[in-house]
């Protein structure tokens, strides 16, 4: 891996991606968005791994896509390339994953932490859909999954103008989780994280599948859809650990299974 760190057992149960091209504010290239689809991959198939938290630095979680690679392309190029599919694989990580997000989360940044489950954000956050500026648009989600987000007037107005929202403005809209002082932003993922972590492995996954379906389907689709993931949790040995541990008032001792 050249442009991302991985470190899967960064905490007990939880694996930590960095996304690494510091230079370039972590611009997010054909590479390293490759390179992210095959940790995702591998870590949604590594039993030792509970939860998984994405970062970038301080400066910048990422500040948007790879312009110069884009730049002169023209739209055949970009159907042949066909950079979105990578995309496919952090929407299929049936794991949870927590974007840590500090500095910039612009463009593809934001699209990328709007991919993940849930946003952990520095103060010093800026999140923000700028290709209008450039002649384009959002195109890896970010019409979508940040109106879903915040609501039509909102995304309208940051799509439109281009503009960015503090860590504050984006909690106060339902985009992220949490705002941190910048020191603690990996920690309150982390934190977050290990919460999940110590939960059954075979209920979180379900729980996943069910809230994203929300987005799907239709209300009533959707309860049959939960219904369903509620009953199949009775097929599980964590189950069966979670209540019994319950009624002898003990810690439950999740296996995955």
């Amino acid at each position: 891996m050249e442009f991302i760190k991985v470190d899967n057992s960064y905490k007990k149960h939880i694996a930590l991606i960095t996304l690494n091209r510091p230079k370039e504010l972590n611009a997010l290239n054909l590479q390293l968005m490759g390179e992210l689809r095959d940790a995702l991959k591998n870590l949604d198939e590594d039993d030792t791994v509970r939860a998984i938290i994405l970062t970038g630095n301080e400066k910048a979680f990422a500040a948007g896509a790879d312009i110069k690679q884009m730049a002169g392309k023209t739209a055949i190029d970009m159907l042949n390339v066909d950079q979105f599919s990578t995309w496919d694989q952090i929407k299929k990580t049936k794991k949870p994953i927590i974007a840590a997000v500090s500095g910039f989360a612009l463009g593809g940044g934001c699209e990328l932490a709007m991919t993940c489950d849930m946003i952990v954000a520095s103060e010093t956050a800026k999140f923000g859909q700028p290709e209008i500026k450039i002649g384009v648009m959002p195109g890896a989600g970010g019409t979508q999954r940040l109106t879903r987000a915040i609501g039509k007037a909102k995304a309208m107005e940051m799509v439109l103008t281009g503009k960015f929202i503090s860590a504050d403005e984006a909690e106060k809209v339902g985009l992220i989780n949490k705002v941190v002082p910048v020191e603690m932003y990996l920690d309150a993922a982390v934190e977050l994280a290990e919460q999940i972590a110590q939960l059954s492995p075979v209920a979180v996954k379900l729980a996943k599948e069910s809230v994203n379906r929300t987005f799907e389907t239709h209300l009533d689709e959707g309860l049959h859809f939960e219904r369903k993931n509620f009953y199949l949790t009775f097929a599980s040995e964590d189950q069966t650990e979670g209540m019994n541990a319950f009624v002898e008032k003990r810690k439950p001792d999740f296996k995955g299974k």
